[in-house]
């Protein structure tokens, strides 16, 4: 009979052999999933006394999973969305374990039952050229990291790549000549090229011949001069937000993150009159549909819409046949 593999055996399979070696995932997924189990291996150990090496498939019932996602929500502060990530990783050893492990095929299959919450989707939130003007203008030209800051929000509003893409960017993936465009490595280990103002290019390579750095080094780096961090260009952009609520008041109301800059390049786009398939490539998204997020949030453009409907005030004419006609037709 073939003895039971213990949970920290197939755990470390699932990420050693089924998604790095059969599935080549990502390492944004990897990561995803890793931080996923490190929450969940700590939630046992504290609520309910069970050391990671001492934890057993059998540990993993659906009232652990389950007070889990509780936890994430009540304990952790995290959004329904949040908690269904990490609720698809969990699945997703489950699917793999009963591969490994058909004898537990009651308990993989109580826990692949469970549930994804369900959310309300939120319009997308974008600035509006003078937010965004006024707040890559709080930068300071005089200071290294002000230049740095300065090429970093003006490329994340220029092009919306993610914040993964931008600190991902190095010096080989930029390409300058008559027009200046991006290598972008994007979600799913997609590639496309994103194209680059003038304006923008120039900037940037200032920046690229100040650091003088090699083809494979990041762009954009922190004082240490390592890769800057996803959470070292939230707090660069929550620092020039701060300052420029002073100069426009209504960035207060408005809750700015890295990826608000990426909606407002795609509400720019659409403006602009780009069509959605063209903003679903410039953006890297996997279907047209994805976008369609942004013709609801965008009100100019439903105002435009409107405009064509109401252009012509003229009360419309019904056609009336002539009498003799009328006495034919009727006749038929």
């Amino acid at each position: 009979m073939k003895p039971t593999k213990t949970f920290a055996s197939l755990l470390e399979a699932f990420f050693t052999d089924r998604l790095m070696k059969q599935r080549q995932a990502s390492p944004n997924t990897i990561a995803s999933y890793r931080d996923t189990f490190r929450l969940l291996l700590r939630y046992l150990q504290e609520y309910r006394n069970k050391r990671p090496s001492s934890i057993t498939l059998a540990d993993l019932s659906v009232s652990a999973i389950t007070g889990f996602l509780d936890y994430l929500e009540k304990q952790r502060g995290n959004k329904p969305r949040s908690r269904n990530i990490r609720l698809a990783a969990i699945r997703s050893f489950f699917h793999y374990i009963a591969f490994e492990e058909p004898g537990r095929a009651e308990l993989i299959q109580h826990v692949l039952a469970i549930p994804q919450k369900r959310w309300h989707r939120r319009l997308v939130s974008f600035l509006s050229p003078t937010e965004t003007d006024t707040l890559i203008k709080m930068t300071n030209s005089k200071t290294k990291g002000g230049r740095r800051d300065y090429a970093l929000l003006l490329l994340a509003s220029q092009t919306g790549l993610r914040v993964s893409e931008l600190i991902g960017l190095t010096y080989k993936d930029v390409v300058f000549g008559k027009t200046t465009h991006l290598y972008c490595h994007g979600k799913g280990r997609k590639e496309r090229c994103v194209p680059v103002t003038k304006s923008t290019a120039k900037i940037l390579k200032d920046w690229m011949r100040e650091q003088n750095g090699d083809p494979d080094d990041p762009i954009f780096t922190n004082a240490r001069g390592h890769t800057l961090s996803r959470d070292g260009v939230a707090y660069i952009l929550k620092k020039y937000v701060k300052l420029a609520e002073q100069r426009c008041p209504s960035l207060k109301s408005k809750r700015v993150s890295p990826h608000v800059l990426r909606h407002t390049n795609a509400v720019n786009l659409l403006q602009a009159g780009v069509d959605q398939a063209t903003i679903a490539l410039w953006l890297g998204h996997e279907s047209v549909e994805t976008t369609q997020i942004y013709l609801h949030a965008d009100m100019k453009y439903k105002e435009k819409v409107l405009r064509k409907f109401a252009g012509d005030k003229k009360r419309s004419v019904r056609y009336k046949p002539n009498d003799q006609l009328l006495v034919f037709l009727n006749s038929l």
